[in-house]
């Protein structure tokens, strides 16, 4: 049995009896992850083990499902009450959902044989009739409390998207009811789902969906369910740390939050060469003063899974809540990142590790589950392997993609995915047709998925991981006045600690220095754009052709400048394939619905990106261009354009 699942069995034991006693302490486990984006394979991960710099693989669905099927083994074996719960983004991150969209997350996550799921905001990167599709196949209800769907055509029946759900118990045996009534004297726990209340501005494709401030939707669903009697609450979130620790203390009534989207491997890993982030589980003071609601999230792409444990009072209020988060590796250890066989460690060292791993309290060894790899192996990987396509280029040492920079040390990947939007948009092929010179571009971190592994460079790790959005290039007249303010917009709203730093901006052409004079806030001391081979200050009155995605470009994920410098005129392009031709599509102006999505009203022929013959990922063609002609090595460049400096 594994270290991580032996530990906790004697206190288990001991709590389980009591917990199936109304007038008793109940105690409860949770196992849970979030934002897997599609990582069904492991991960390439760099550890420092002993003072060891050393290479080996993380996660990945089967690895998830070993794991999480320990723990139940465990809760079985103390008669305990366990849920195993999804704080959302299941969609995007690799090719395969490139190649199969909601279809194989639908398939892997059932077998999962999770609890709930929240929804988070990738989930709408397709339609919702797509997304409609996801939520009637899969075999766990999807949450969202503050989300009304009534009015959207494809979700207003999705019988199985639930603002909540009840789970009763009886020792270990759990089964859902509708009410108390249907549980009897068993303990009721209820999971309610908090999504973003500003979806509309962060998802691209939300229908006729409202979204309902997070505090109020969680403490209307909170009240309703204790005027239904139930006492146990947990909230599965999609709102990243910051938003969680706030809906912690300014509702009253959540036991736990089991959050997700700002990806937060939560915990110390200094003993890993990693990290060390905010406490697991730590523990809010609600408004009132009297209740109490401890926060947990469990990092990114499947690598690790969470475990916390509660006590709760037979009044429904917060006693004891522990855990920790456990990175869950291969055991397979190389000297060498390139992973070859005489890299491998054996013998000595290979044991050595073993037991330095095994006395981790945040880290195991975890075998795959053997029927989930295989069911992956025979009917998804095959097309995968194909669709990677030709070698563009070659990756000499490991590129490092982070949002955003810490102690100076930004991501190396998002400046070189700007340089080959400016690159491109300055050939002479898009030239022709857009007939423009661009002078900037303009990257979000969130825009970019992945680090750059070394090795051989396909098409398909630019397409299907790199830049998988599909999203067109835009082109647009911005002034120099306009382009600084939407630099400190989006830089002063990533500072703040648990924010989303997705809209976090990477540049090419420009180079900036922000330096922080209060908590979360600061000032641009010097912006410089290059032209004609030389670095000139910004000029406030001057236009500029700036280049960047056409999601961007939009206003999406918080740019709110460029929506508002284009809700009247804009002389902005879109660019994307139509059968085979690069062809530009001029936009008049943006607005937005009702419910907050953005709209783009073009002038002539709108651009349709799911019509025939007509594709718009320029994002992901403008850096296979770049590297096959430019950086047939990739490196890193030498200067990344930025120099944030934090008080």
């Amino acid at each position: 049995m594994n270290k991580s699942i032996v530990a906790g069995v004697l206190a288990l034991a001991l709590a389980g009896c009591a917990s199936q006693q109304p007038d008793q302490p109940f105690t409860l486990t949770v196992a849970h992850i979030n934002d897997t984006h599609s990582h069904f394979d492991p991960s390439d991960a760099r550890l420092e083990l002993g003072n060891r710099a050393l290479f080996t693989r993380l996660g990945g669905h089967p690895r998830l499902l070993s794991f999480a099927n320990g723990l139940k083994e465990q809760a079985a074996a103390a008669d305990q009450p366990i849920l195993f719960l999804h704080g959302g983004d299941a969609w995007q991150g690799t090719g395969y959902f490139k190649l199969n969209q909601g279809a194989m997350n639908a398939d892997v996550l059932s077998r999962m044989q999770l609890d709930a799921m929240a929804l988070g905001n990738h989930e709408f990167d397709l339609d919702n009739e797509r997304l409609a599709a996801f939520i009637g196949s899969v075999e766990f209800p999807v949450l969202a409390a503050n989300l009304d769907a009534s009015r959207d055509p494809h979700l207003a029946e999705a019988g199985n998207l639930k603002p909540y759900v009840l789970y009763a118990f009886d020792g270990n045996k759990k089964r859902r009811v509708e009410t108390l009534k249907d549980a009897g004297r068993r303990p009721v726990v209820a999971v309610m789902g908090v999504v973003l209340e500003d979806m509309a501005d962060i998802a691209p494709n939300v229908g006729e969906l409202r979204f309902e401030q997070e505090v109020q939707g969680a403490q209307r669903t909170v009240r309703h369910l204790r005027e239904m009697g139930v006492k146990n609450i947990i909230a599965i979130t999609h709102l990243g740390l910051e938003r969680d620790q706030r809906l912690a203390k300014e509702v009253n009534g959540i036991d736990l939050i089991v959050g997700g989207h700002s990806h937060s491997l939560l915990g110390d890993f200094r003993n890993l060469g990693w990290e060390q982030n905010e406490p697991y589980a730590q523990v809010f003071t609600n408004q009132d003063g009297r209740g109490k609601t401890c926060v947990v999230q469990a990092g990114q792409y499947a690598q690790a899974m969470g475990r916390v444990d509660l006590t709760l009072t037979p009044d429904g209020r917060l006693l004891r809540c522990e855990g920790g988060n456990t990175l869950l590796s291969d055991n397979a250890f190389f000297r060498d990142i390139r992973r070859a066989e005489q890299h491998r460690l054996s013998g000595q060292d290979a044991e050595r590790v073993a037991a330095y791993i095994e006395a981790q309290p945040n880290i195991a060894l975890v075998e795959e589950d053997p029927a989930l790899r295989a069911h992956i192996d025979e009917n998804y990987k095959p097309a995968l392997d194909r669709a990677y396509g030709r070698v563009i280029g070659h990756v000499p040492a490991a590129l490092r993609h982070v949002r955003l920079p810490v102690n100076g040390e930004g991501s190396e990947v998002a400046p070189l995915v700007a340089a080959s939007q400016l690159y491109w948009a300055n050939t002479p092929a898009v030239q022709a047709v857009t007939g423009r010179r661009a002078d900037i571009a303009l990257v979000g971190a969130g825009g970019v998925r992945t680090s750059l592994e070394p090795g051989e460079l396909k098409e398909g790790h630019v397409t299907l991981e790199l830049l998988p959005f599909a999203n067109a290039m835009s082109i647009v007249s911005l002034t120099g006045r306009q382009v600084a303010g939407l630099l400190l917009e989006t830089i002063n709203a990533s500072l703040p600690e648990g924010a989303h730093t997705g809209k976090f901006p990477y540049v090419a052409g420009l180079r900036y220095q922000f330096d922080e004079t209060g908590r979360d806030r600061g000032f641009l001391s010097r912006i410089e754009v290059r032209r004609d081979g030389q670095w000139q200050r910004l000029d406030p009155e001057a236009s500029y052709q700036v280049v960047m995605t056409s999601y961007n470009a939009s206003g999406n994920d918080g740019w709110n400048t460029l929506f508002a410098t284009q809700q009247v005129l804009t002389d902005r392009l879109d660019l994307a394939f139509v059968n085979g031709k690069l062809a530009a599509f001029p936009v008049a102006r943006l607005s937005k619905t009702d419910g907050g999505r953005v709209q783009v009203h073009y002038i002539n022929q709108p651009l349709d990106c799911k019509a025939q013959g007509v594709r718009c990922n320029t994002d992901a063609q403008a850096f296979v261009d770049y590297v096959r002609s430019q950086r047939p090595v990739l490196t890193a460049l030498p200067e990344s354009g930025i120099t944030l400096n934090r008080l």
